[in-house]
């Protein structure tokens, strides 16, 4: 057996991450032991290769796209030349390659890439997921009574953010709008958490007749419209943003609105 052929048997095992290709056996030894040591979390590799690269090796790397990976169609390559061909076939099939003679560069290139594409990840998914909240009507703050309505409430539970689209779930569900601004002590916010007494308006594009004191009043708690998309996109984008409290809410509310 290898030596190569030896430390590919140690990779990842379910075949998920970037390709690693280095100059010399001792180089890419060298360099497998920090992305499995000494980064946080470990950056997974399923493919690894020694000397310059050539277009067989971006196209054995271009698979993550195929499997929905496109962040690990990605090659770390340490000391290494890369050929003409390979460059321009990387660039027609979305293969991102990275070289650099120094393992903490290589390391910093692909850590900003990364920092990137999840911060593009969450943009996109903000418009999906939804975090969990529960609002109570303020009565004596009540600004505006139609579209847009304009209600001082408090945050009784969760986390309320611009764009939260919220319902009435005793009156089957009515949809009551989506929050399109938050102010707090005379300053625009995007977030409200817990325990906070703020005004909101919300605007209702399906239903602009909606009026507060006919279909709905303040003996009616306002919640978060959660869906299973919902829960999801906050599942995989938004999972720090949340405490154990506010996921004890997610799981209750997928009772209320019947999500499995």
């Amino acid at each position: 057996m290898s030596d190569l052929t030896r430390l590919e048997e140690k990779l990842n095992t379910d075949k998920k991450g970037v390709m690693v290709q280095a100059s010399t056996l001792g180089a890419l030894e060298a360099l497998l032991q920090f992305l499995r040591e000494e980064t946080k979390p470990p950056i997974p590799v399923s493919a690894i290769g020694i000397g310059s690269i050539f277009k067989k090796d971006v196209t054995r790397i271009s698979i993550m796209r195929e499997k929905g990976m496109p962040e690990y169609a990605t090659i770390l390559a340490f000391d290494v030349e890369v050929g003409k061909e390979a460059k321009e076939y990387a660039e027609e099939v979305g293969v991102r390659i990275f070289t650099a003679d120094i393992i903490y560069h290589l390391f910093d290139q692909f850590t900003r890439f990364m920092e990137d594409l999840n911060e593009q990840k969450r943009k996109d998914a903000a418009a999906v997921a939804v975090f969990p909240s529960i609002i109570k009507i303020l009565p004596q703050h009540i600004f505006n009574q139609k579209d847009p309505i304009i209600l001082g409430v408090e945050v009784t539970h969760g986390i309320l953010k611009v764009g939260t689209p919220l319902c009435v779930p005793a009156l089957g569900g009515l949809h009551v709008g989506k929050v399109t601004s938050i102010e707090m002590n005379g300053k625009q916010m995007d977030t409200a958490r817990k325990g906070s007494s703020i005004a909101c308006k919300i605007e209702n594009e399906s239903n602009p007749n909606l009026t507060y004191g006919r279909q709905f009043d303040a003996t009616n708690a306002l919640y978060s419209t959660l869906t299973r998309a919902s829960i999801d996109a906050l599942k995989e984008n938004f999972k720090d943003n949340l405490e154990m409290e506010d996921w004890r809410l997610v799981v209750q509310l997928k009772k209320v609105f019947n999500i499995l």
